[in-house]
């Protein structure tokens, strides 16, 4: 899962990055209306943290991009104590949350968990698929009850797969969810091959259909009824 964290104060968003990569988030950070404009024209997110202060802009014309752009990103507004007029227009302009400062990390993870999984598997902790079975929470995967072990990344690609269900998905867009913004210096995609083969080496080895498809030429894509 990627997040976004568009905030000037330098020491809080090293500490948000730090939390949530512990908890297998890929950060990414913008401290600049600019550069958080750049982004969000560029990418997408599964979460964006949008502090609206900024130093050369203010962050409710970043929701109002989102909006203009049609885009599905999450997004929790940071705020200080005395912004209950942005908090309100944020969310009459498409914020999902709003967290004022100061907060304990793990309740903005818990939120950031709430948006993710309302957005994408119709806010249930269990995604059900015929045989399969994913606990978000625990984060395990069972396939006819017996649980299989992946990496980090294989598992944040079955739930990038699964929640984007039924989509053709690019390689360049798996090496944007994966590596963020790095991926644009990398030669080549070869790593996220590498990923995908042993996804799904190990579903089918553990008696899974055969959803995940690679669409030659295109990319890949979770086959689901």
């Amino acid at each position: 899962m990627k997040i976004l964290i568009i905030e000037d104060e330098i020491e809080l968003a090293k500490s948000i990055s730090e939390y949530l990569s512990g908890e297998n988030y890929l950060c990414e950070f913008a401290a600049t209306f600019r550069d958080a404009m750049d982004k969000i024209e560029a990418f997408q997110y599964d979460c964006i943290l949008l502090d609206i202060m900024l130093p050369d802009g203010n962050g409710l014309a970043i929701l109002e991009e989102l909006e203009k752009q049609d885009k599905q990103d999450g997004v929790i507004i940071i705020s200080a104590k005395n912004a209950l007029d942005d908090k309100i227009k944020g969310l009459q302009l498409g914020a999902d949350d709003y967290i004022t400062k100061p907060f304990h990390l793990s309740e903005l993870m818990a939120r950031i968990y709430s948006i993710i999984r309302r957005k994408q598997f119709n806010n249930s902790n269990i995604v059900k698929q015929n045989e399969l079975q994913i606990d978000l929470l625990a984060k395990t995967v069972t396939i006819n009850s017996k649980t299989i072990i992946l990496t980090k990344k294989e598992f944040d690609l079955l739930i990038y797969f699964i929640g984007n269900k039924n989509k053709v998905i690019s390689k360049s867009t798996l090496a944007e969810h994966l590596s963020g913004d790095f991926a644009d210096m990398l030669d080549n995609h070869d790593f996220v091959y590498a990923h995908v083969k042993n996804l799904k080496k190990k579903l089918y080895d553990a008696g899974c259909d055969h959803y995940l498809k690679t669409v030659y030429g295109t990319g890949y894509k979770w086959e689901a009824n």
